[in-house]
């Protein structure tokens, strides 16, 4: 019996429209104004910022270490610029995250059938939270930067549990990304759902979800 449900957030229960990329870029007209320059074209400095945000999520480096390293490249001190890169982040998110259709009626629902959620995110805190509250989630939110493990790794998967208080068998893990979030809770031990919204390719080498959805309503047909 499913007595659980985790989510993914990003591109599953909203998307932040490059919410972290438009957040560099600002800092970095902002430190221009301070002494420090471009290192190449406004396209070249965006591979740039998405390269460095990519290994941040995949836990290569602190949020801080990123905009930190970023800062020094273009010849000024670095000092103060990752704190001011987060009070900026957190000030755009609720222009930038956007609800997927039908989400909140989905949680409140599940609510009501007492079914428990929670989300499991890689990213940095407070911004992932921030963007829950965004969408009307008041649940438990754990955070890759928090937990100091990343998905896929199981660990990730069996801290949901935890905080879903229950057991992994009893849970269902809903995600966009085959290997990050189906691959991850099915080696944990959860069902995995995977949210195509896209009409995408699923990879075949990948374990196969044990459920695809393409809208967020279908989940209530897997409960």
């Amino acid at each position: 019996m499913l007595r659980a449900v985790g989510f993914d957030f990003d591109h599953t229960l909203g998307i932040d429209n490059k919410l972290e990329r438009v957040a560099f870029l600002r800092m970095l007209e902002d430190a221009c104004a301070s002494g420090a320059c471009y290192l190449g074209t406004l396209a070249e400095e965006i591979e740039r910022i998405d390269a460095i945000l990519q290994r941040q999520r995949t836990g290569e480096c602190s949020i801080e270490a990123a905009v930190e390293g970023f800062i020094a490249q273009r010849g000024v001190r670095p000092a103060g610029y990752a704190d001011r890169y987060k009070r900026l982040a957190l000030e755009m998110a609720d222009a930038f995250v956007i609800p997927e259709p039908g989400v909140r009626a989905l949680l409140d629902g599940l609510f009501e059938r007492g079914i428990r959620c929670a989300i499991l995110t890689n990213g940095w805190s407070p911004l992932q939270e921030r963007k829950a509250q965004r969408i009307g989630f008041d649940g438990p939110v754990l955070v890759s930067a928090t937990m100091g493990v990343q998905k896929p790794h199981r660990r990730a998967f069996e801290l949901l549990a935890e905080a879903l208080e229950c057991d992994a068998s009893d849970a269902a893990y809903v995600g966009d990304n085959p290997i990050v979030d189906v691959a991850g809770a099915r080696a944990a031990g959860m069902r995995a759902v995977w949210y195509d919204a896209e009409g995408a390719t699923y990879p075949k080498d990948i374990p196969a979800p044990d459920a695809v959805i393409h809208s967020l309503a279908d989940i209530c047909a897997l409960t």
